[in-house]
């Protein structure tokens, strides 16, 4: 997400635009100089959990902050050749949720999630499914980055198709017209999840984004974490309710929601519909799990 949630809140904002648009934009850019002075040089540490569960798995990677300086650069270069289908900045925006920053005295913990693929020009993804917890404090009233976990992964299993119980069927066809969704599924027994209809709302209950390209992002990361809290991701979806304000911002909407989810997509209905407020955009959803 490009825009910064905290517009309200000098401290969650300052947070935000160190940890999301100058650290995007100075990793696309492979320069640390841009982000040097954010971090604690004393004391910072940096643990790999290497996405296991098993926190005995984990291992202290960086005991530094020049040892995580020299890994941050590896893998800025690794990222600066890749060949994507969308601007380097744009995809890692759109897979960078920040929402949730808990601030006690001058202290804070940050939750960074990474969620949906980034698709190269080969026809080839790059799965983002993790989450990081930074830790911050302020040193003489700015906010520095003094250590954290990353690589922790956001699900209790392996997060496979074959593993949460959708298949798409080899018959099942549509029309060459058709958005991105599947026809049909098939769902294996397990446990269902259901979330609500989430929409452009931060947890001050503040409508957020003025453009449809805005509120869609926003309300998708919004369902993100709802299901997160069930140990589910938009890839454990299999049927998704849209309700639009003006059926017409319909190809916007799917511009947008298209990169959200892998195939097999979930199937999908989507409606014209009177929302509360400014609201553009209200979805919900539809999950397995084993």
């Amino acid at each position: 997400m490009k825009n910064n949630p905290f517009t309200d809140d000098k401290d969650r904002a300052y947070i935000w635009e160190m940890l999301v648009e100058r650290d995007i934009k100075a990793f696309v850019g492979q320069d640390w100089e841009m982000v040097a002075n954010d971090f604690v040089v004393d004391g910072f540490t940096g643990i790999d959990a290497g996405k296991q569960h098993n926190i005995d798995t984990w291992e202290l990677k960086y005991p530094s902050l020049e040892s995580y300086q020299e890994e941050w650069l590896k893998q800025a270069k690794e990222f600066g050749q890749l060949d994507l289908v969308e601007d380097k900045e744009d995809a890692l925006h759109r897979v960078t949720i920040l929402q949730q920053i808990e601030i006690k005295d001058d202290f804070a913990l940050l939750h960074k999630k990474f969620y949906g693929p980034i698709k190269q020009k080969d026809g080839t993804e790059i799965n983002t499914d993790w989450q990081t917890l930074y830790r911050c404090r302020k040193v003489n009233g700015v906010w520095k980055i003094c250590g954290f976990t990353g690589y922790i992964p956001l699900l209790q299993e392996e997060n496979s198709i074959s593993k949460i119980g959708k298949n798409l069927p080899k018959s099942a066809g549509q029309h060459k017209t058709a958005g991105p969704y599947s026809p049909v599924l098939e769902i294996n027994p397990g446990k269902l999840v259901v979330i609500s209809g989430q929409a452009a709302i931060d947890k001050e209950g503040n409508v957020i984004g003025d453009t449809i390209e805005d509120q869609t992002a926003y309300t998708l990361d919004n369902c993100s974490q709802q299901l997160a809290t069930a140990g589910c991701s938009l890839q454990n979806v299999f049927k998704v309710n849209v309700y639009l304000k003006d059926i017409n911002d319909w190809p916007r909407f799917n511009e947008v929601y298209k990169h959200y989810f892998q195939d097999p997509k979930p199937v999908r209905t989507a409606v014209e519909s009177g929302l509360l407020m400014t609201l553009l955009v209200e979805v919900e959803m539809w999950a397995v799990k084993n």
